[in-house]
């Protein structure tokens, strides 16, 4: 049920080297350099040529739509467009060569369309790019967009990697905020500038690429700041919830992924059919939303992080909804049972459109759901969520007192994506080791190595707070520049640590986002991004005093004294 077999035969493309695949986005690509033969994620090598013809064709929308903006034309379809291309291509939304190609289509249909209403053209590059008829033309022109010919320079090059991994990012948040009616054309310019960064015949220095990635960092703070808008806006500010971690009796459906709509839809079309709502990986944080809260059937989470779904999935007596990325090649065991909707698609998986769930509550409806002896046989434990900044400034008072009466010695954001490569066991152990007079914030699903951890906690406060998904970033930031404001220094002099893990574009983001504002002495890991050239590497250790990771042993002896 999970294989496409209209696709074409990718086995002998590759044979006759008509795809030549390399993709190093992710943390765990092959080997630590780039996946050639096929993507650590799944990615075959068709859905990867056709990935990096969409963001070169994203680059010739942006060129035109900066374009269309200098004679004053402002096109919202073509800029939202242009963030979803790119959200399209992040790792673990689509592999689906069918639904790749119609982005792919679109993106050049679009950009036609702007063109000839600003009066444009273009007769080379991205802009005038001209999409084969078919998938196999399509892989033969992909070498037009290989990520490792961007320019001569291999410092250069690295550089304009990391700004496209980190505007691929942007788009994520940006797309996020779009769907809840947030948006700036400010930003779209900003996305825009960026992509078309060394494709508009602008001579740039090494110094102005830098400054490149670091305005992709700002412009990603803008794009959180849309989102959480966005996000408490619609659904309210977090409030701290219990979510528990086993099942109760009956029918259920599993939603993973990290989209907030979706999940209010599901939950409004399942009222009062007897379905139990679970989450699952960056949806837990979702629980401690008001408007997502009061439906009485919004029950608990189920598993844990991205990276474990075929082991938890199997196991789940219901369908599961894979909302944005995190997708990973469903198992037979389960793979009837999946659904997706939005960007996210795998070749034969049932997509759900727009926000009917209708498929997905039928087949709830046949599956068997939790048993009594499920529910009674089932984990007791209870997680608490709902820690966002305005949970946490709500107790500022308290929190500044007990760090002036060395009560709380130290804060450790210990955060970012989780990953099946070997050394994540450190976040787990380092998160163990903290003192006791410490406190542990936390958010995206870096988490799941310990949130289910009893810390205890200092004065009523609980050690281990769990801020919300890698969406909430700008929460982190929020009480990072509200405890500075409060002890009148600079985030860099608080007792405040940043041991961040990182696996996809939306953590590469967020990176170039603390770097943008000057914050300093990140730990990093567990391996540091391929894409970075030593030269690169150095410019970040001595401005920015970025470090790799070592063990939880070495760095806490280190941060503590």
């Amino acid at each position: 049920a999970c294989r496409d077999e209209s696709r074409p035969d990718v086995t002998s493309f590759r044979n006759n080297k008509e795809i030549a695949m390399f993709c190093n986005q992710c943390e765990q690509t092959a080997k630590g350099t780039g996946c050639t033969v096929m993507g650590v994620c799944g990615k075959q090598p068709d859905a990867a040529a056709i990935q990096d013809l969409i963001v070169y064709a994203a680059r010739g929308l942006s060129l035109t739509a900066l374009a269309a903006r200098e004679k004053g034309i402002i096109d919202a379809e073509a800029d939202r467009l242009a963030v979803a291309a790119l959200f399209t291509t992040v790792t673990n939304v689509n592999f689906d060569v069918a639904s790749l190609e119609a982005m792919l289509r679109r993106v050049v249909e679009a950009r036609k369309a702007l063109a000839k209403k600003a009066g444009l053209s273009a007769t080379s590059g991205p802009a005038a790019y001209v999409p084969a008829s078919d998938t196999a033309g399509l892989l033969e022109q992909a070498e037009v967009a290989d990520t490792r010919k961007f320019n001569d320079n291999p410092d250069v090059n690295s550089l304009m990697q990391t700004l496209l991994f980190g505007l691929k990012g942007v788009a994520a948040y940006a797309d996020h905020a779009a769907i809840l009616g947030q948006e700036d054309p400010d930003l779209y310019r900003l996305i825009h500038e960026g992509l078309a960064a060394g494709f508009d015949g602008k001579t740039r220095d090494l110094n102005a690429w830098v400054g490149a990635v670091l305005e992709c960092g700002h412009a990603n703070l803008r794009a959180m700041e849309l989102l959480d808008a966005a996000n408490t806006g619609t659904y309210g500010h977090p409030v701290p919830t219990e979510v528990p971690l086993g099942p109760a009796t009956g029918k259920a459906i599993l939603v993973t992924g990290h989209d907030l709509k979706d999940m209010y839809d599901l939950l409004v079309q399942t009222e009062g059919k007897g379905i139990n709502i679970y989450t699952h990986g960056e949806m837990l944080p979702t629980h401690a939303y008001p408007g997502l809260k009061k439906f009485k059937h919004f029950y608990g989470h189920f598993g844990t992080a991205w990276q474990n779904q075929a082991k938890e999935m199997a196991e789940f007596p219901g369908p599961i909804l894979f909302t944005t990325n995190c997708i990973q090649r469903p198992a037979v065991s389960y793979g009837d049972n999946v659904f997706t909707t939005g960007l996210v698609a795998w070749p034969g998986v049932t997509h759900l459109k727009n926000g009917d769930f209708g498929p997905i509550i039928k087949r709830a409806m046949e599956m068997p759901g939790f048993s009594e002896a499920d529910a009674a046989a089932g984990n007791k434990t209870r997680v608490l969520a709902g820690f966002g900044r305005q949970t946490v400034m709500g107790v500022a008072g308290t929190v500044i007192e007990a760090v002036k009466s060395g009560a709380i010695r130290h804060f450790f954001l210990v955060g970012g994506c989780d990953g099946a490569k070997p050394g994540r066991n450190y976040y787990t152990e380092f998160v163990e080791k903290t003192p006791a007079d410490t406190v542990v914030l936390t958010l995206a699903c870096g988490k799941f190595r310990f949130f289910d951890k009893q810390l205890g906690s200092i004065g009523g406060i609980p050690r281990l707070l769990d801020v919300g998904q890698c969406n909430d970033a700008y929460s982190a930031l929020k009480i990072a520049t509200a405890l500075a404001e409060a002890f009148k220094c600079g985030v860099n002099d608080l007792p405040l640590s940043l041991v961040l893990s990182w696996y996809e574009q939306k953590a590469v983001a967020i990176l170039l986002t603390l770097l943008a504002l000057g914050v300093k002495n990140v730990r990093l890991g567990p391996s540091l991004p391929a894409f970075v050239t030593p030269n690169v590497l150095k410019v970040l250790v001595d401005n920015y005093n970025i470090k790799p990771i070592a063990t939880p042993d070495e760095d806490l002896k280190a941060i503590l004294g």
